[in-house]
């Protein structure tokens, strides 16, 4: 049976989503029907006194009814909205034999749109059928002017419940828009801590394990008994690596911000400082937080592994833009011992060149270092 036993979604049986000037016009036209209602039961000689303030009731506990039969039909309750719909049509039935032939047509016509729009279809269309063919059996008109009266009101709930199933798909459809929005955000939001918990992991195992280098030294010359001055060399020492831990976290906290100076005014600089030359090759590009970061990570360590290896070598910092990625290849060109060479990727305690690969990776690019020529090369392979 498919759509024919399905009830309407509780999107479209609820007001979710209504715009107000549709809820103001809805409800400008129940007023409008119950007052016309009212007008004609006041303007019938067929009720006086006590019999015109009974169909004032009656036409008021028909509207409640019809409320009623509203909210159980959002619940998806069956039985009592059967129990709804039989009570409504009984009571149009009564007001035409009180003789009341305006109100009790509209109760009729009111019961056949509200089950079409509201009940399950296969139960809809029988119930819509028994209000109808009450209204045309006691219109008395023409068998074709009352039979295409009926299909009037079956076609017009049937389309009342097609507008309301699509303004509830559409509801729908920005409920998990709204949905994907907040897990996108919460996504960001997560991956933003593991950055950053990446970095600062980065920076203090680093500035760390080298405090711990020369505080175990200066124990151990506290323990020899050694001058005051070697020990305090040492503590001098721990604590400059611990200062330049803090700022080289305040470094990358800022830089994940956005709040940095542009990467090529950084290798630029940096290169300056090295006495080192710098080229750069492309038109510029906007680069990401963690691409411009991990540029400035790898030429930090880079410049640190000249400075322990080669010092005074010949050193070029090039910066490449390509149309989806961003290379950096950091050159020199004085001579390395083979062990030199082969300790370079490992040293740093997770902060070199090793870490550098890693980090290189989980952005979709790659590390290459080794020895070449006479020197030693690192090149760097980002994603824009």
């Amino acid at each position: 049976m498919g759509g024919w036993t399905q009830w309407p979604s509780r999107q479209a049986l609820s007001r979710e989503g209504v715009p107000r000037t549709r809820l103001l016009i809805n409800g400008g036209i129940w007023l409008g029907l119950t007052g016309w209602l009212l007008v004609d039961a006041l303007r019938s000689d067929a009720f006086q006194g006590w019999g015109r303030v009974a169909l004032i009731g009656a036409l008021a506990g028909c509207a409640a009814l019809v409320e009623v039969l509203r909210r159980v039909t959002l619940d998806h309750r069956l039985a009592p909205a059967l129990v709804l719909i039989a009570v409504l049509i009984a009571a149009g039935a009564a007001l035409h034999a009180a003789g009341a032939r305006t109100p009790s047509a509209a109760v009729w016509v009111v019961s056949a749109i509200v089950a079409m729009e509201r009940l399950p279809l296969v139960i809809a269309l029988g119930c819509a059928a028994v209000a109808s063919g009450a209204y045309v059996l006691a219109s008395g008109n023409s068998p074709l002017a009352e039979a295409a009266t009926a299909g009037a009101l079956v076609i017009g709930g049937y389309a009342l419940r097609l507008d309301e199933e699509a303004r509830g798909t559409g509801y729908r459809l920005l409920e998990q828009e709204r949905m994907a929005r907040r897990a996108e955000a919460e996504s960001a939001a997560l991956a933003e801590r593991s950055r950053i918990a990446r970095e600062i992991h980065d920076v203090l195992a680093h500035s760390l394990s080298a405090q711990l280098v020369h505080l175990e030294a200066a124990r151990l010359l506290i323990e020899r008994g050694e001058d005051s001055a070697k020990v305090l060399d040492r503590v001098v020492a721990a604590r400059g690596m611990a200062r330049d831990g803090l700022a080289e976290t305040r470094q990358a906290l800022s830089a994940l911000r956005g709040e940095m100076a542009p990467v090529e005014d950084f290798l630029r600089e940096s290169a300056a400082a090295e006495g080192a030359r710098f080229v750069r090759e492309g038109e510029p590009r906007t680069l990401t937080a963690e691409a411009g970061l991990t540029l400035r990570r790898v030429v930090q360590e880079a410049l640190t592994n000249v400075r322990k290896h080669a010092p005074g070598a010949r050193v070029e910092l090039r910066l490449g833009y390509a149309e989806h990625t961003v290379s950096l290849e950091v050159r020199d060109g004085g001579a390395r011992s083979a062990p030199a060479a082969a300790g370079l990727t490992v040293s740093g305690a997770g902060y070199g060149l090793l870490g550098m690969r890693e980090r290189a990776e989980l952005l979709g690019g790659t590390l290459e270092a080794g020895p070449e020529g006479e020197g030693f090369v690192v090149r760097l392979r980002v994603p824009l």
